[in-house]
């Protein structure tokens, strides 16, 4: 009975031992921030095992697969044509996710979900490109991207994914037709450089006359200013000449100032470096003074 015994309790202790190294390992397991666990018991679905410490029941349960819950980004090219015949290549970047609560509909229920995505993809900027012209196409990249995920969010919910955002990353046109859009838009630039240019030249053109105009038109105002102030000057020169010496002619007046004004000319012609001296005659203040007689009864004349 002691030997019984005894085997019976080593049994026990190596079954112990057992169940302390196998079975209690396999019936905790973590999983990691972001990440759901796939349980499966006896091959079939039971549920959901969330972030963190865990347990399952050994051999009865197993983890078939973590899924992973961040977003994720699929690039889609695709080659298009537009209304106006030329075609174009899209590249459509989806960002999705698998949503917690329905991570078992991501895992059963779809075997490529980026294959999925992209035939969606293709079949949206298929029917929504052709509609548009080449211009239309860079103007609306914005609802093609909300046609694609209008169209992605309602389709992939049901299979457990969240459509975050589609865009519109690139447009390539065809190279012929990239090359003649360069050219088209290089010559209204051109254009439009040429007709600013001509617009600043005719600005400086105008502001020029502008100001020779405004030039001559002060340089008149200063001339008669100027010659107003002889003409006072000669009056009250002759009127101290005619109060000094009552008996004197008009004639001999002007002779007295023309005599005055020759000989402080002839003292400011002196005052240079290079002076020429032309012929003097007595008679000279008389031909002077005829020359302007006759330029005022000219001018009057006319």
């Amino acid at each position: 009975m002691v030997v019984t015994y005894a085997i019976i309790v080593s049994l026990s202790v190596i079954a112990l031992i057992l169940m302390l190294v196998f079975i209690i390992p396999a019936s905790f397991f973590t999983v990691k921030q972001q990440r759901v666990a796939i349980i499966e018991r006896f091959g079939k679905y039971s549920r959901i095992a969330r972030a963190g410490l865990c347990i399952k029941i050994p051999v009865i349960e197993s983890i078939v697969d973590f899924v992973n819950l961040k977003i994720q980004q699929l690039d889609v090219k695709i080659e298009t044509k537009t209304s106006d015949n030329v075609f174009m290549t899209l590249t459509i970047s989806v960002q999705y996710r698998v949503l917690a609560k329905n991570a078992n509909d991501a895992y059963y229920k779809l075997d490529n979900p980026k294959d999925q995505i992209r035939s969606y993809v293709f079949d949206v900027v298929r029917a929504e490109v052709p509609k548009l012209d080449v211009d239309e196409v860079f103007q609306n990249k914005d609802d093609i991207a909300i046609a694609v995920k209008t169209e992605l969010t309602d389709t992939m919910r049901e299979f457990g994914y969240l459509i975050v955002k589609t865009l519109v990353t690139d447009i390539e046109p065809d190279k012929k037709v990239k090359d003649s859009m360069n050219e088209i838009n290089a010559a209204k630039r051109f254009r439009m450089a040429s007709e600013q240019k001509a617009e600043a030249e005719r600005i400086i053109i105008v502001k020029n006359a502008e100001a020779e105009a405004k030039s001559k038109e002060l340089l008149g105002q200063g001339l008669a200013e100027k010659r107003k102030a002889m003409a006072r000057g000669i009056k009250d020169a002759a009127e101290s000449i005619k109060l000094a010496i009552p008996d004197i002619s008009s004639n001999e007046v002007i002779n007295v100032l023309l005599m005055s004004q020759y000989i402080e000319t002839l003292k400011e012609i002196g005052k240079q470096s290079n002076t020429m001296m032309v012929p003097f005659t007595p008679n000279l203040l008389s031909v002077l003074e005829q020359q302007f007689r006759n330029a005022i009864d000219q001018k009057a004349t006319e």
